[in-house]
């Protein structure tokens, strides 16, 4: 069994289009006003693993129970990646995810390529 410690932090992806790209400002200053979490910056298209534009915000582990919670309830029906950051990007952008809204087709092999080789 794997110990929860080896979680270092959590990241929330926050997808959007043009549509709903006010709707995720909203999320956004939410966030930043309420929690101790980084902001990052705006993708307006697809970029790595992320078939849609989003933005990441990275939290600490003792953050989850606040930061979480608050966006399944003010998500405002926009779909959130949330994953732990392990070290493992392959498995923590998919056995390890929570998603809220709709899954996403992530592009995994773009992280497989990525992925650092096991020596």
């Amino acid at each position: 069994m794997k110990e929860n410690s080896i979680i270092t932090g959590f990241h929330a992806h926050v997808y959007y289009d043009t549509e709903t790209r006010e709707m995720a400002a909203h999320i956004r200053e939410g966030l930043g006003a309420k929690f101790e979490v980084k902001l990052g910056r705006w993708h307006d298209q697809p970029i790595g693993p992320h078939p849609k534009s989003m933005y990441q915000v990275a939290f600490a582990s003792n953050q989850f129970t606040q930061v979480v919670p608050w966006l399944m309830l003010n998500r405002e029906d926009l779909d959130i990646l949330v994953h732990p950051e392990t070290g493992d990007d392959v498995t923590d952008h998919t056995a390890h995810a929570l998603w809220l809204g709709n899954k996403l087709d992530l592009n995994i092999n773009f992280l497989q390529r990525i992925k650092p080789n096991a020596s």
